[in-house]
């Protein structure tokens, strides 16, 4: 009965010890950068404005080696989310480093890239329409991602 106790303490403290990496997210207004959603972010987190010519923005949110989110936002083409998501899901197969799709949801998905025989990096994408404003989140351009690290970025730009 002891060991089975032990067994239960220590899986409720393995749990604990994992969640701790999500706890440091919190939340991150992006108005003050033209682009009107929140996401969740880790403290004094770098974010970054580029206007693309008025046409798009570019909105990077990065901290250290494992947090890494892009977001485009522009002028909605359509409101269907899933024509939205299956561009982006074509682009992301475009890439001759793609292997496949982890997870896939209405408003998004989880990928895998193999740069190597040795080498994966994971990514995701989530879109989301807001008004006549369309949104694209997606793993930033440069860095190797755990399927962790993907998954963690993915929960944290979904919109609810």
């Amino acid at each position: 009965m002891k060991k089975l106790i032990g067994f239960f303490a220590m899986t409720l403290l393995i749990y604990a010890c994992g969640s701790e990496e999500k706890s440091n997210l919190s939340p991150l207004d992006l108005t003050s950068y033209d682009v009107p959603v929140t996401i969740m972010a880790p403290d004094s987190a770098n974010v970054k404005k580029m206007d693309m010519g008025g046409i798009m923005k570019d909105v990077t949110v990065k901290k250290g080696e494992d947090y890494y989110v892009q977001i485009y936002a522009s002028q909605a083409a359509t409101n269907d989310i899933a024509k939205l998501k299956s561009d982006q899901l074509a682009d992301i197969k475009s890439n001759p480093f793609f292997s496949k799709i982890i997870k896939e949801e209405e408003a998004g998905f989880i990928y895998e890239n193999k740069i190597d025989s040795t080498t994966t990096s994971h990514g995701f994408c989530y879109v989301y329409v807001q008004g006549d404003m369309e949104f694209v989140f997606r793993t930033g351009l440069v860095g190797t991602f755990t399927l962790e690290e993907a998954e963690n970025m993915y929960e944290a730009v979904k919109q609810k």
